[in-house]
């Protein structure tokens, strides 16, 4: 079968500006040995991996046609694998010359080189070893890719698809993609180690959250169990929203909605014990005090990156639809929806629970008094969505 002539030069551009857009490791060596199989006519190509959280190399992807190929993580190997310890040891660099790849049928003549007869250091011995390996892993050539000196994969090149070898362009290929292979699946390794920790902070984020959604609680003794109805009420109501297409939601937005939720009122953790507690009607000046728990809540959350939408939730739950609502008197669509969503929870909770001012109202009195409400006090979508969980039972 006559090959077509590759433009490696072209290949290693292409290849090279895929890999900046990829950065999941996995992902990215499965899409390099696809295209060597495919572009190159190769019948195998496979990538030995390092795991940085193992120490050691693992067969991470095999591609070729069905009898070529090798089960993905079967085969794992340590630093004293004589393939590995070929590339990794300095030692034996001097073998590779200007070649920076290995070529199984290169290997008999390394064995009669001067150089290699003469050396103590076992070299004879590490070569016959790598010569048994390579036919296991179905290659006949192997590439490897460094990052700053630190050995990062083994390509693995089967047989080409007419029975030709390898000739020095292409193993100068090779040698190039395997240098940005490294690069690219470093700064991959990195991607995910930043990804891994930001989600392990976010975490940890939501359990203190937790925490201190109980903190409040325990100041405020009279709304016991008050945080979390009101994030189980705006998480319903935010899914019947979604569920009936009445809003667009962003992404995180439910997750970002379930911890403004149980944060709230984390303001009020800065409201003395006698304002929260107090059974008989605030004064005017009281009453100012209890209003700055949104402001004070969104003055706490504001080192947090990230977490604006749920910095809004905190603010904004008191706004009112008419513009008559605190802590800024915003109006209508200005203020946001995770915001006029919990408002609604919040004073559906309110109304149905016993305060020491006041007897709870049956969720029936509850719904009908926020739906004379909308317009006036209440986002109209939030308020249709309560209502459409109350018909049918949900809440």
């Amino acid at each position: 079968m006559a090959s077509t002539k590759i433009d490696y030069k072209r290949e290693l551009e292409s290849a090279s500006k895929g890999m900046i857009l990829i950065h999941d490791p996995r992902l990215l060596i499965k899409l390099i040995v696809r295209s060597l199989v495919q572009k190159v006519h190769i019948q195998h190509a496979g990538m030995i991996l390092y795991n940085p959280d193992k120490d050691s190399y693992v067969l991470s992807i095999s591609r070729g046609q069905i009898g070529e190929r090798i089960p993905e993580g079967l085969i794992r190997f340590n630093k004293t694998n004589p393939l590995v310890k070929l590339f990794i040891q300095k030692e034996y660099k001097y073998i590779f010359e200007n070649r920076n790849a290995i070529v199984a049928e290169d290997i008999n003549k390394l064995l009669w080189k001067e150089s290699v007869i003469s050396n103590g250091n076992g070299i004879k011995q590490l070569l016959h070893s790598v010569s048994e390996q390579l036919p296991k892993l179905n290659a006949v050539a192997c590439v490897p890719a460094y990052h700053q000196h630190m050995l990062m994969a083994i390509l693995l090149l089967g047989e080409k698809q007419d029975g030709s070898r390898f000739d020095q362009e292409e193993l100068d290929f090779f040698s190039a993609l395997a240098s940005d292979v490294a690069m690219a699946i470093r700064n991959a390794q990195l991607f995910e180690d930043l990804r891994r920790e930001a989600e392990r902070n976010r975490n940890l984020f939501i359990q203190t959250t937790i925490a201190l959604g109980s903190a409040i609680e325990a100041k405020d003794t009279y709304t016991h169990g008050h945080t979390e109805r009101v994030t189980k009420y705006a998480l319903a109501i935010g899914r019947q929203m979604e569920a009936s297409q009445a809003y667009d939601f962003p992404d995180k937005f439910f997750e970002n909605l379930y911890i403004a939720g149980l944060l709230h009122d984390i303001g009020k953790i800065s409201v003395p014990d006698a304002i929260l507690s107090k059974q008989t009607k605030l004064t005017a000046e009281e009453f100012e005090t209890m209003k700055s728990h949104t402001v004070r809540g969104a003055e706490i959350l504001s080192p947090l990156t990230g977490f604006e939408e749920v910095i809004n939730g905190v603010k904004y739950h008191h706004e009112r639809y008419d513009g008559r609502g605190y802590p800024e008197g915003l109006k209508g669509e200005d203020i946001p929806m995770i915001a006029a969503i919990i408002a609604v929870a919040d004073s559906f909770d309110a109304m149905t629970t016993d305060r020491p001012y006041h007897k709870g109202l049956s969720k029936d009195k509850a719904v009908l008094e926020i739906q004379e409400c909308v317009n006036k006090q209440f986002n109209p979508k939030p308020v249709e969505a309560l209502v459409t969980l109350f018909n049918k039972g949900d809440f």
